[in-house]
């Protein structure tokens, strides 16, 4: 079933003309060099930015959608880790429930992530990858259809990273569509049932990971190469 339909997404030089459905049940990690258009793809499907284009989310149009109404339906977790106000963690994790009160969900959600000793914590006085569990929290919370991530692997150690994309696999095993933007290639490759390759602002690859991560595609957009012995070298 399809989740989120975009058209003739454009956000002028950094993002072409880009058509896309995401649907439910499904993991797609989306890749790319540094300013190939990823962040920006993924605010046009949230609807941020000016820009052509118009999104769906079962079939209803995003831009229609006052506020309310989007809670459940699509959440976002933006690139950055930044906090403006001293909230405690529980309370920035409410805010994903919108003007819904559900302590209960907010623990469930926290304990999940293994962030619940943050719970009675000021964001402000959390470490960058701490920040980043709760935040994720708040983009999970309220179990939305759709679940666009930007870097959610970003500022994490290697076991939590893994920890993070079986999470984002459960939220595909319940039905959510889920996009997230990743770097780590081996990530990709290993959880991934569909991937996004993007370069200059373009999607140059989409399939399997096998398809999609093919070597001649890896070499010529990041300009690397697998070597058995070494890993990634350059090409």
């Amino acid at each position: 079933m399809t989740a989120l339909s975009a058209y003739g997404l454009e956000l002028r030089g950094r993002l072409h003309a880009t058509n896309l459905e995401l649907h439910a049940g499904r993991l797609t990690l989306l890749v790319g060099p540094n300013g190939a258009g990823k962040t920006s793809l993924i605010h046009r499907l949230a609807g941020i930015g000016e820009g052509g284009g118009t999104t769906l989310i079962g079939g209803e149009p995003l831009a229609a959608m006052p506020p309310v109404m989007r809670i459940g339906r699509l959440a976002l977790l933006p690139a950055t880790r930044e906090i403006a106000w001293p909230l405690l963690a529980r309370d920035l994790v409410a805010l994903g429930l919108g003007g819904r009160r559900d302590p209960s969900a907010v623990e469930k959600i926290l304990d999940s992530l293994d962030a619940l000793q943050f719970a009675d914590r000021r964001m402000d006085q959390l470490s960058t990858g701490e920040r980043a569990r709760v935040l994720l929290a708040r983009t999970l919370v309220a179990e939305p259809a759709v679940l666009l991530l930007d870097e959610p692997a970003a500022h994490l150690d290697p076991a939590r990273q893994i920890a993070m994309i079986e999470r984002l696999r459960r939220e595909a095993f319940r039905g959510a569509a889920v996009l997230a933007s990743i770097h780590d290639l081996a990530l990709a490759r290993g959880f991934a049932d569909r991937v996004l390759v993007m370069d200059q602002g373009r999607i140059v690859a989409d399939g399997a990971p096998a398809q999609a991560l093919a070597p001649d595609v890896v070499q010529s957009v990041f300009g690397v190469r697998w070597d058995s012995e070494s890993g990634w070298v350059k090409a």
